[in-house]
């Protein structure tokens, strides 16, 4: 027995319908799985500043490089999450275009959604999908929504690190010999966190605005 070919036959309104409430659950499922995804990377950034931590403060032998290195190794997670944010906002995107489409004009009761041919252009999405935003920008939202708070407490406890522990520091020349590790002058440690934080403020201030009216995917704000 032959069958129509997909697409030659005109769907009806309860099938068309149908389809609609299928693909919505699918995008849905994989927004939240990628969501699953994002708060991974944060907790293992989380345990892996726990570590960092404990073990530079357990012994007092052990250098106050750790806390800093730990910026570097903090940002390999902050950069796995930005490119999994990117994946994630193109699953949420296509569920917010469905929202506002589809769902939204009936619940409204109105004919037509606010975006004109917006099925034509979903359609084009699904078979040439395309990142939404740009690394830069995701590397900003997942900064300044998770993950400054994880450098400002290496930050601080480095701080900690070098003017109390094991015992106060008392004069400067104290903590000019705690910052001299080897052949490492003491100056290396501020320029090392200079050059880090210059590097975390060109991020937030070079990434290019959201657009009008945009909502950030993960920010849970109006």
């Amino acid at each position: 027995m032959q069958h129509d070919a997909p697409g030659r036959r005109p769907l009806t309104r309860g099938e068309y319908i149908a389809a609609v409430v299928h693909l919505y659950r699918g995008e849905l499922y994989r927004a939240n799985s990628w969501r699953i995804r994002l708060d991974n990377t944060t907790n293992w950034a989380v345990i892996t500043t726990a570590g960092i931590l404990s073990f530079t403060f357990s012994v007092k032998e052990h250098s106050h490089w750790g806390l800093l290195l730990g910026l570097v190794l903090i940002s390999i997670f902050l950069t796995f999450e930005a490119r999994r944010y990117r994946f994630a906002d193109i699953w949420y995107v296509r569920v917010r275009k469905i929202e506002q489409n589809f769902y939204g004009p009936i619940l409204r009761g109105e004919p037509v959604g606010p975006a004109e041919q917006w099925g034509e252009l979903f359609a084009r999405d699904l078979v040439t999908p395309s990142f939404k935003i740009t690394r830069l920008r995701a590397l900003r939202s997942r900064l300044l929504h998770n993950y400054w708070p994880i450098y400002g407490v290496l930050i601080a406890s480095w701080a900690v690190k070098v003017l109390v522990h094991p015992d106060t520091a008392t004069s400067w020349e104290i903590v000019r010999d705690r910052l001299t590790i080897g052949a490492l002058p003491w100056w290396s440690a501020f320029a090392f966190l200079g050059l880090f934080l210059a590097t975390a403020i060109l991020v937030v201030f070079l990434a290019p605005p959201a657009l009008e009216g945009e909502i950030d995917p993960w920010s849970f704000q109006p």
